[in-house]
């Protein structure tokens, strides 16, 4: 039995023993939201003024009003003054604006002052009113066309779905007799055929040509069938159809009927599929554009030659009876983040702008119009400030803890406004689909009625530019073109005669050989793993045969083996080495950065899995962070992408280190200063707290850590501590997962933590005068206002109980009727009795503390305050919490449970040298939950902490029992 002793050594790097097989250094888990916002303000917003310039009067003859380019300009506050003060960290965006008047052939150009706009922090969350937000990304149908399919007595009748990113939809569907109906606008059904005479394609002969390559089937006859049913017979008649079912009750005439279609389906202003619809477009009917051709406005809209495309592909599927279009599909479901959420809202706001100003173009004097007369930009920014505010994807960040916080910034939603509801939400939506390996976390969902409508992206995913999200792969060599600068240093897969045998090197002169062999174009090689990075998407991906990051490769990366497990067009299979394409680039490549701080994840059983993820981002951070002895290796990249880890910006020596700041002397003796955070309450109450790791005299490199912050130790992200633990029952206290602890803990603080909690107190101006902040309270005793200085405030470093007053306040009352003996004494003495009450801030019930900051708000000084509100005090109380009965534990494993008894040292077991245990866990919490990978990682740990090193066992690619075996005989 290993003797429990902790050696302490100065190496900081974890020991692998397993073969590092990542082979992509490891991404910034924050890319997505900050290169969307970035996008906003470089072209989302240029696009906007694009769309909406000109901006024409009613007559469409007279003014034109253009938006040029635009500026954002230095924000007002840093986002530290914004906490501070409470107010949103944003920048002001300014507009070049032209109006064009025709009448009298002049221009007029300003510059207007459109609003505020928030700002993305680097750590990619919002400062709203002192508050740090979040926007979470959602996860939308794509527009585009998709087919789907129902099965009626067992054969498949087809329909489609066109789905622009703005307009009406057209659902198409084959009934039972053959006969294919549209629906526009979900109103009631018309012939397929009649909306092709509406969109020109006129005549029966016409129909019958156009679908001639795919109305093959040797029975049934579509488009008979539905001209049948059809009553037009030309496109006026046809136009007359439609309008009746889009306008039922109106009069319909051919006139009305062409103006209302052509303007619903071929007008940019009112039927836009977006770039990416028309890119799905492209990808799924091969109409070969390019690039460029996806911003194009004609692209954009509807037109005949699409609308016949998506029909004869639903009567090419009725005759063929092949599968239709999977919705939920991740190459038919695309990622909506932040700066496109943005760029939505902010298009509402201009198209209510552009109402006003056509209005005012048409009231106000010809002569008199300026831009700044026309503009009106409060619905602008009205509507960005609702978003924000309001939205249900403008969320309160979850601040418990570092990990908690960069979690919820790769979190996907299915939820929100053009989303699904959780109500209406089946089990398909939810379920793991194949294509979310690589993309979309298997395990991280919430437990709740979210379950699976709420992901988290992979640790390796990006989304491109149409918003699909992307995995990246190794590409494998099976065959080099023949020509010597390809074919040098692989390995021959076959013999050749006069060259080489199967497995030969190939040498220089080898190569030149082979070049030789006119007739040859390709060399088969033996399928060697390159480091070529390519990011494929859900369709690509299913077209190629793919590996995972653990497949045997020797030294040279030539793969080993001969059947091996592979996904072939995404299913499970069992391949020749020589059929792979493409290899996973890290083991941990299909789950999130939560779950890839599970040990031993493979392991555990699924559900439990979950509960471990779930858990880790409810960790309350430490005062003494402990990093793992078992870990994964992505603790320090977690760590890093956290923001709350400072880096070093150059080259330099620290010339100064304490608790609140750090300063680095470059070589050019430049001095660069960091602030750390100290005890800043965090929206979880939790404390954020900075401290250095580097001392006065060291050298840093640029971007070397200088500092640690709250849950992180030596860099590694360190939630909870390595104790000491005992699978036992112990006299039935750790009956139903309860947890039994040792006295030890507490008395050494491991598990003790700081909460923070701000109260604040309004003074307000009233009808009878204004409140007073002071410290002579009415009916209060000496004993309650010893700690208040003379303002009324209490003292920073005082301990509070509840029920001690923090702010002295008193408010004026009403005069009341004065009795005459009060009467008579006001008479002989002359004084007016005051008549106050007591509006004192008190410390809440239950809550303790000390106060740490006192910060006051005054309307004088130009702060922002609530109409009515003339000064606020906010103080702030930290309270110091140990573990106790009742406190909830976790393991990472999902193996939770309540704390029901603290022991003495004495009382509890001990090993054979003596050592008392920390922690009694039940062993059946372990059996019937199937989470085993605690047990090996209790183990490892056990070996780690006797030999003094720390160790990762990457997830999926983890240490064997065998190695831990021999770790512990070492031990």
């Amino acid at each position: 039995m290993p003797i429990y002793k902790r050696q302490y050594k100065s190496e900081k790097d974890r020991k692998f023993f397993t073969p590092l097989r990542s082979a992509i250094e490891a991404p910034n888990l924050i890319e997505t939201q900050k290169a969307s916002y970035h996008w906003f303000f470089e072209k989302g917003i240029k696009e906007l003024f694009e769309e909406i310039s000109p901006i024409k009067d009613f007559t469409g003859r007279d003014l034109e009003l253009y938006f040029e380019d635009y500026t954002i300009d230095e924000p007002k506050f840093d986002e530290v003054v914004c906490r501070e003060k409470n107010v949103t960290f944003e920048a002001p965006i300014r507009v070049k604006v032209r109006l064009a008047n025709n009448r009298t052939k002049t221009e007029d150009v300003q510059e207007i002052y459109l609003g505020d706009i928030p700002i993305m922090t680097d750590r990619g969350t919002f400062m709203v009113n002192g508050i740090e937000r979040v926007v979470v990304s959602q996860l939308i149908r794509s527009a585009g066309a998709f087919f789907t399919e129902s099965t009626v007595r067992g054969r498949r009748y087809y329909g489609a779905k066109i789905i622009p990113n703005r307009g009406a939809w057209i659902e198409i569907e084959t009934d039972q007799n053959n006969v294919v109906w549209v629906k526009v606008d979900r109103k009631r059904k018309v012939a397929a055929t009649s909306l092709l005479r509406a969109f020109g394609v006129a005549t029966d002969e016409e129909i019958f040509k156009r679908f001639a390559d795919v109305n093959t089937h040797p029975n049934i006859d579509y488009i008979e069938a539905t001209l049948k049913k059809d009553i037009a017979s030309n496109e006026e008649e046809g136009l007359i159809e439609v309008y009746k079912r889009i306008r039922p009750g109106d009069l319909a005439t051919a006139d009305n009927a062409k103006s209302l279609i052509h303007s619903m389906f071929f007008n940019f202003e009112r039927y836009d599929f977006g770039r990416v619809g028309v890119y799905k477009l492209d990808k799924k009917f091969e109409l070969e554009l390019g690039d460029d051709d996806y911003e194009k406005k004609e692209e954009r809209v509807l037109s005949p030659e699409k609308l016949l495309l998506v029909l004869k592909e639903v009567v090419r599927l009725n005759v063929t009876q092949d599968d239709a279009d999977d919705i939920d599909h991740l190459g038919n479901r695309r990622i909506r983040a932040v700066g496109e959420l943005v760029q939505n809202r902010f298009r509402v706001g201009l198209a209510r702008m552009e109402r006003i100003i056509r209005d005012r173009m048409s009231t106000y004097e010809l002569e008199s119009l300026s831009p700044n007369k026309l503009i009106n930009a409060r619905p602008v920014i009205g509507a960005i400030r609702e978003f924000f505010m309001s939205s249900q994807l403008s969320q309160f960040m979850d601040q418990v803890n570092p990990l908690a916080e960069l979690e919820h910034k790769r979190r996907i939603s299915a939820l929100g406004p053009g989303g699904l509801s959780r109500d209406r939400a089946g089990f398909e939506v939810r379920d793991v689909h194949t294509t979310h390996y690589g993309r979309i976390c298997p395990i991280a969902t919430p437990e709740g009625p979210n379950i699976g409508l709420v992901g988290h992206l992979a640790s390796y995913a990006k989304i491109n530019t149409f918003g699909f999200v992307e995995t990246p792969y190794r590409k494998v060599v099976t065959s080099a073109p023949n020509e010597a600068r390809f074919t040098e240093g692989e390995f021959l897969r076959e013999a050749i005669v006069g060259v080489g045998k199967v497995g030969e090197k190939i040498t220089k002169d080898m190569a030149k050989k082979l070049e030789g062999k006119k007739d040859m174009t390709h060399v088969l090689v033996m399928p060697r793993v390159t480091t070529t990075i390519e990011y494929l998407n859900s369709f690509q991906e299913e077209k190629v045969t793919t590996a995972s990051a653990t497949t045997p490769m020797d030294e040279h990366g030539v793969i080993v083996g001969t059947r091996l497990a592979a996904r072939v067009h995404g299913e499970p299979s069992t391949v020749q080495a020589d059929e792979i394409n493409y290899i996973d680039v890290a083991s941990n490549q299909i789950l999130s950065v939560a779950t890839s701080m599970i040990p031993f994840l493979e392991h555990d059983d699924a559900t439990r899995a979950l509960m471990g993820t779930n858990m880790q981002r409810q960790a309350v951070p430490c005062i003494k962070p402990d990093a793992p002895f078992v870990g994964t290796g992505m603790e320090k990249i977690a760590a890093e992408n956290s923001g709350h880890v400072l880096f070093a910006d150059v080259d330099g020596d620290v010339t100064y280190a304490d608790g609140a700041r750090i300063e680095i002397t470059d070589k050019k003796k430049h001095t660069h200063t960091y602030m750390l955070n100290k005890f800043v309450r965090s929206n979880a109450s939790s404390s954020i707290n900075q401290r250095p790791v580097v001392a006065v005299g060291d050298k840093v490199k640029k971007g070397q850590p200088i500092c640690d912050g709250p849950g992180i130790d030596q860099g590694e992200l360190a939630l909870g501590q390595n104790v000491l633990v005992a699978y036992m029952v112990w006299d039935g206290y750790n009956y139903e997962d309860a947890i039994i602890i040792s006295e030890r803990l507490v008395q050494q603080d491991r598990y003790t933590s700081i909460h923070v909690e701000d109260y604040s107190n309004d003074v307000r101006e009233t009808k009878l005068g204004p409140e007073l902040v002071t410290s002579d309270i009415p009916n209060v005793s000496e004993e309650k206002l010893k700690n208040l200085d003379t303002e009324g405030v209490i003292r920073i470093g005082a301990e509070v109980q509840s029920g001690d007053i923090l702010v002295g306040k008193i408010t004026p009352k009403g005069e009341t009727e004065l009795t005459p003996e009060e009467r008579l004494l006001r008479a002989i003495f002359g004084e007016k009795a005051r008549d106050v009450r007591d509006s004192s801030l008190y410390l809440e019930h239950g809550e303790h503390g000390k106060v740490t900051d006192i910060k006051v708000f005054s309307a004088d000084e130009g702060d922002r305050l609530q109409p009515g509100v003339i000064k606020q005090v906010q103080v702030t109380v930290a309270d110091m919490r140990k573990l106790q009965v009742g406190d909830k534990m976790a393991g990472r494993h999902g193996n939770k449970g309540v704390i029901s008894r603290v022991v003495p040292v004495e009382d509890m077991p001990f090993l054979e040298d003596g050592t008392p245990v920390d922690i009694i866990l039940s062993p059946l919490g372990v059996v019937s939950r199937m989470n085993l990978g605690q047990l090996l990682e209790t183990h490892l740990g056990l070996a780690a902490n006797a030999l003094g090193y720390r160790v990762a066992s990457p997830v999926l690619d983890g240490i064997t029992e065998a190695q831990i075996k021999e770790e512990l005989a070492k031990a």
